[in-house]
């Protein structure tokens, strides 16, 4: 572990770029950015598109540490080069970005009101390969529907298997429950998901190091011992579905809890733009994120 790299994000001001969409994702981002799908006929052109698209909002002026904490990667985006480098010795060497990796290979069918994480047996092999690159984190998702104790259960209990096996290989993993926006019980889920998390957080050693990624609550607050927790390295907030600035309101009232947006945080940059306005809309973006993760009530 990069002592230097866990004091920035412990104790730094600003937020966790999410740029990790992968597989199915892809082309939703792509069109996002302005980019259909008959502009690449193949799995390929797909991902050399998507790495274009990441690498000039890495290089963007407006990408800096002045505002962000870390940036988490899709495998591939981990794998490639920009301006020569390995993005993740690019992020940390000419940008003072600490570089996380995404470990999940996907979400598994609806079960007690959750979705676990696919089974993922060649894991060590990514986190060896994820040491050999630099990388300082990883970040790995579930998703909560409903509160549902047992499956709530489950779903912290798989993170947190995961979790030893990541610090056990010298990284620090983000540990991501999300709670599904849209849940008519999400109140409910995310007091019993509190619960969980402490419950293995308690388990944990002295020296053990997390991180959690969660949906901003629907009571602020919620998660206030989460943050105080001795093991958190910090928590960090997903948008989840909401618009940046509906997600930028709601995570003013909590305190201690930065922003770890993906699709919130670009929002109005595209393809079509020119430099200027490509970097002026990511500006405004990341500009307007830091203030709501370093700025509360």
């Amino acid at each position: 572990m990069n002592e230097k790299q866990l004091e920035h994000i412990r104790k730094g001001s600003g937020f966790i770029a999410a740029l990790d969409q992968s597989g199915g994702s892809t082309p939703k981002a792509l069109a996002e950015y302005g980019v259909g799908e008959d502009a690449y006929s193949n799995e390929d052109e797909m991902f050399d598109m998507v790495h274009e698209m990441r690498t000039r909002i890495i290089t963007s002026p407006a990408f800096s540490s002045d505002f962000i904490l870390g940036a988490i990667l899709f495998e591939q985006t981990m794998d490639r080069d920009i301006e020569g480098k390995k993005t993740g010795d690019y992020l940390w060497e000419e940008k003072g970005i600490v570089p996380f990796v995404k470990v999940d290979k996907g979400l598994a069918e609806e079960e007690n009101g959750v979705q676990l994480m696919k089974p993922f047996p060649e894991l060590d092999k990514l986190l060896e390969r994820a040491n050999g690159r630099n990388i300082f984190g990883t970040k790995m998702r579930s998703v909560i529907h409903k509160a549902n104790r047992d499956g709530i259960k489950e779903v912290v209990k798989q993170q947190f298997e995961w979790a030893r096996q990541i610090m056990d290989a010298g990284l620090v993993p983000i540990v991501e429950p999300e709670v599904d926006i849209y849940s008519e019980e999400k109140e409910d889920a995310e007091n019993i998901l509190k619960e969980e998390l402490l419950n293995q957080l308690n388990q944990l050693g002295e020296n053990d190091h997390v991180m959690l990624k969660v949906t901003i609550p629907s009571v602020a607050g919620t998660y206030e011992e989460l943050v105080a927790h001795p093991n958190v390295v910090r928590v960090v907030a997903l948008s989840g579905g909401y618009s940046r600035d509906e997600a930028n309101e709601k995570l003013k009232h909590n305190n201690g809890i930065i922003a770890s947006f993906s699709r919130a945080l670009v929002e109005d940059v595209s393809y079509g733009q020119s430099e200027g306005e490509f970097d002026e809309s990511l500006r405004s973006a990341v500009s307007s994120i830091y203030d709501a993760s370093v700025k509360k009530y």
